[in-house]
C-alpha cells in the first residue's frame, strides 16, 4: 500500500533497511539475583544469534534481575542510561545486533516503585523505543502463588509502541499483556508486523494458556509473534514456565524452545511476503468494525444480567 512505502521510506531515512525476509531469534534463560551471571547469559545468546544471521534477539521479561523479594527488585534498579543497562546495549553493538530487552526494572516511577520497561536497541548499542509494562500482573495463580507486581511497578501510560527494524515493523508488549487483545488491535492498526512478547510466565499460567494466547494473538492480528521466556527455577520460591516461543501470521509455531534448556535460542525467519499474502487472503483489518471497537469502551452494566437460567431454558 501507499502508507506501508511511505513507512519504508521513512525507515531508510533512519538508517533502517528492512528486508522482506530475514532472521530473528528468540531467547530463553533463567535469570537470578546474580547480575554478571544473567548478563554472562545474555552474551551467550547474542553471540549464538549473531553467528546463526539474525538480525533480531529477543530477551525474556526480567532478563537482567529475578530476585527472591521485591524489595530487591526495586533496590537495584537502575535509569536506561545507566551503567547496567548500558552493558546491553554494548552487546548490541559488538554483536551488530538489534536486542529486544524485554522488562527491564526502571527506576524513578511513582510511588517508589519501578517500571517494567521493554526497551528496543538498535545494532549502534542505541535505544530507538521504550515501552512500560500497563498491564500488572496482580493475581493468585491457582495451585500457585500469589503475585502482585502493582507492589513495586507502576503501570505505564496507555500507549501502542510501534517502531521499524531490520525485520519488520515491531509492535512492542510484555507477558501479562497478552491476556488484553484490545492492545494487540491497536498495535496490529498501527501496522505492527512482528508482535513481541517478552515474559516470565508461571508454570501453571503457562501449561493452561500460554501457547493458546499466543498463537491466538498472532491468527487475530495476522503478524509473526515472538514471546522470550524465563524458564525453571529464579530461587526458592519462583520458577517460570519456558517454551521461548515464534508463531508465524497463521498461527503456526515455527520454534519452541521447551521446559528444561537455558539459556536457548528459537531461530526463525520472518517473512513479510508471507504476512501480505495471508492479510490479502483475509483482510481482517479493512474488514474491522469502528463501531464494535467503540462497543468496548462502552460503560460495563453487571446489574443488567440476561435472565436466570430457568427462564431462558422455560423460553426454549
Amino acid at each position: 500500500s501507499s502508507a506501508s512505502t511511505v513507512a519504508r521510506k521513512g525507515a531508510l531515512a533512519m538508517g533502517v533497511s528492512t528486508a522482506r525476509t530475514a532472521l530473528a531469534a528468540v531467547g530463553q534463560l533463567t535469570s537470578t539475583s546474580n547480575h554478571a551471571a544473567n548478563l554472562a547469559q545474555a552474551s551467550e545468546l547474542c553471540e549464538r544469534a549473531a553467528a546463526a544471521g539474525a538480525r533480531l534477539l529477543c530477551l525474556p521479561e526480567a532478563f537482567a534481575f529475578i530476585g527472591g523479594h521485591h524489595t530487591e527488585t526495586v533496590a537495584q534498579a537502575g535509569s536506561l542510561d545507566g551503567p547496567e543497562f548500558g552493558k546491553y546495549r554494548g552487546l548490541a553493538a559488538r554483536h551488530n545486533l538489534w536486542l529486544s530487552l524485554g522488562g527491564y526494572h526502571e527506576a524513578g516511577a511513582d510511588g517508589g516503585r519501578v517500571h517494567n520497561t521493554h526497551v528496543i536497541v538498535d545494532s549502534s548499542g542505541d535505544i530507538v523505543a521504550d515501552y512500560r509494562k500497563m498491564h500488572l500482573f496482580d493475581v493468585s495463580v491457582p495451585n500457585g502463588p500469589v503475585l502482585m507486581e502493582s507492589r513495586y511497578t507502576a503501570p505505564g501510560p496507555a500507549r501502542a509502541v510501534v517502531v521499524e527494524s531490520p525485520v519488520g515493523r515491531l509492535g512492542l508488549t510484555t507477558c501479562y499483556d497478552m491476556r488484553f487483545p484490545e492492545l494487540y488491535t491497536a498495535l496490529a492498526r498501527k501496522g505492527a508486523e512482528v508482535i513481541l512478547v517478552p515474559s516470565a510466565f508461571t508454570v501453571p499460567t503457562g501449561k493452561a494458556h500460554w501457547h493458546l494466547l499466543l498463537r491466538a494473538r498472532a491468527v487475530e492480528c495476522q503478524a509473526y509473534v515472538l514471546a522470550a521466556a524465563q524458564v525453571g527455577a529464579h530461587n526458592e520460591k519462583r520458577r517460570s514456565f519456558g517454551h521461548a516461543l515464534a508463531v508465524d501470521p497463521w498461527g503456526e509455531v515455527l520454534g519452541d524452545a521447551g521446559p528444561e534448556k537455558s539459556p536457548e535460542l528459537v531461530v526463525c525467519e520472518v517473512d513479510l511476503d508471507r504476512l501480505a499474502a495471508v492479510r490479502e487472503k483475509m483482510p481482517i483489518q479493512a474488514q474491522r468494525r469502528e463501531d464494535v471497537l467503540a462497543l468496548a469502551t462502552e460503560p460495563a452494566e453487571l446489574g443488567e444480567a440476561a435472565e436466570p437460567l430457568e427462564q431462558a431454558e422455560g423460553a426454549a
